[in-house]
């Protein structure tokens, strides 16, 4: 099934190649440019505070458990369902791991592999009464997030449970070593930008090879070196500004993994295709011979193992489990998957566009807070950011019709 993010489709009538690049794709490059627009904007009005490599990897391990979650929910949304659940599954698995590791002194690597199978149940639990029983997800999961949320305050018995093993805790906080110590940048993040930017160059030059190969529709030759340009050099500056500080921070390298694990699951493999067929017509998608109740089921699964990492890796960056743990989670979540160009209608999303969506998110609370604007005008700001996305996804939509 044709995804979003891919290009293939040929161009109408008489319509210029750059024209059907910007129809094919303009939900996914109106985001990079709003995303682009928003940190300017905030570079700007916080006086160069936003974009110091201090606050930029403080971004990174702020939102770091929101991006976890935004990547599960995308897959969700696409079938056409939602996840209410998520915060409280999130806190429930962190009451979990800090009773484990905290109170019972089990191994690090023992407690987090239990408690991503108390997730993975979690998820099989509201799978099943989705997929079999045909219960609402809307339903199950909000039931799922007061069952859970009361857990969590349960096995807590409403104190905080701390602090985590120093191993644990650096799973969100610590960062990747350097291979020298003598230079004040980190020398091994610089290689690694340098490395993943001819990972990039190859993968685009094969990809446009592909698709000329086929006769599919390419971008114009100088918009695709452009394009590249523009992409390594994001890299490189990315990188620098990280080297700039204490390096990669471990947290990104598990989000990376995830990243590149779920976008390639969605593009490239039967599963994915399996996901979007049930999102854009489940009845259609069942008689074709798609076995969309174990689908569905699965789709929840997973959602409940993301959830169980995010609420790891919040209570590992926080240093304690706390009753209050992944409050609202659920919500940003939602809304980066929206805002990054998934449908409310189901069929319509993208991995990469979760991200962008969730650091749109993320760079607009910090800059924000940067600017001392309170928590009441925070939550404002982002409703109606969240309205204008969805809007603009029915907007464009009726247009297409």
């Amino acid at each position: 099934m044709q995804t979003p993010i891919q290009n293939n489709q040929p161009s109408l009538g008489n319509e210029s190649p750059f024209k059907s690049l910007l129809r094919n794709n303009m939900r996914q490059y109106s985001m990079i440019i709003a995303l682009v627009f928003i940190m300017v904007l905030f570079e700007i009005l916080t006086n160069g505070l936003l974009l110091k490599p201090l606050n930029i990897t403080n971004l990174i391990l702020q939102n770091s458990y929101i991006l976890v979650l935004a990547v599960g929910m995308v897959l969700v949304i696409i079938t056409g369902h939602i996840d209410l659940s998520v915060g409280s599954v999130a806190a429930f698995v962190g009451a979990v791991a800090a009773i484990l590791m905290v109170n019972y002194e089990m191994p690090m690597f023992v407690a987090v592999i239990v408690s991503l199978l108390v997730g993975a149940l979690i998820g099989a639990w509201q799978g099943f009464w989705i997929a079999y029983v045909k219960i609402p997800a809307f339903i199950v999961t909000l039931a799922g997030m007061l069952l859970f949320r009361g857990l969590t305050m349960i096995v807590l018995e409403g104190k905080s449970i701390a602090p985590f093993p120093e191993s644990f805790q650096k799973i969100s906080s610590g960062f990747i070593p350097d291979i020298g110590g003598a230079s004040s940048l980190h020398l091994l993040t610089i290689i690694i930008g340098i490395v993943l930017s001819v990972i990039i160059i190859i993968t685009q030059l094969r990809a446009r090879s592909t698709q000329v190969k086929y006769q599919f529709d390419v971008q114009p030759k100088g918009l695709f070196i452009l394009k590249l340009i523009g992409m390594v050099a994001v890299l490189n500056v990315f990188t620098y500004v990280l080297a700039a500080y204490e390096g990669i921070p471990n947290i990104l390298i598990i989000l990376a993994i995830l990243i590149v694990l779920y976008t390639f699951i969605t593009n490239k493999t039967k599963a994915g295709r399996h996901v979007y067929a049930i999102g854009g017509n489940e009845k259609a998608a069942q008689l074709s011979g798609i076995k969309t109740k174990r689908m569905t089921f699965w789709v929840f699964v997973n959602m409940g193992v993301l959830s169980a990492l995010s609420g790891l890796l919040f209570a590992a960056r926080l240093n304690a489990a706390t009753p209050k743990a992944g409050n609202l989670f659920e919500l940003d979540a939602i809304a980066a998957c929206f805002i990054g160009g998934a449908s409310a209608y189901g069929g319509i999303g993208t991995v990469p566009g979760a991200i962008i969506g969730g650091l749109v998110m993320g760079i607009m609370n910090n800059g924000m807070s940067l600017l001392g604007l309170g928590v009441d005008w925070q939550q404002g700001i982002k409703g109606l950011v969240l309205l204008a996305a969805v809007a603009f996804d029915i907007y464009n939509k009726n247009k297409a019709a």
